[in-house]
């Protein structure tokens, strides 16, 4: 019997830790977390979906052992980079909301918003 706690559990509990804080906070930088923490638990299960211990790297000459697959490895620096990229340009974002309406609260900002169009 598979362990309880691996990486999949721990992805799949990331995952729902990052929609609680987005779902349950209004805060922007908390939002932007949440964000990355879902990323995480994402980038966590699909790295460890298919895991086996007895495998190793797909590079060199293998001779007839089991590798481990190189396609959710190479899809999930993707996502890293990309992930990184969505995170940068919240942030920007997010600091020229601030700067223009002076709060860090969704509502608020909305609020302000409707007042200045």
């Amino acid at each position: 019997m598979d362990k309880i706690i691996n990486g999949e559990t721990i992805g799949i509990a990331l995952f729902f830790i990052g929609m609680y804080g987005l779902i349950a906070r209004r805060n922007i930088i908390k939002t932007i977390i949440s964000i990355g923490i879902i990323q995480s638990g994402i980038i966590l299960f699909f790295l460890t979906i298919n895991f086996s211990r007895n495998s190793i790297p797909p590079i060199g000459q293998n001779l007839g052992k089991a590798t481990s697959d190189p396609l959710p490895q190479a899809l999930m620096i993707t996502a890293i980079v990309i992930g990184i990229s969505i995170i940068a340009v919240s942030l920007t974002m997010f600091i020229t909301l601030y700067h223009r309406y002076g709060t860090t609260n969704w509502n608020k900002a909305t609020k302000k918003r409707g007042e200045n169009i």
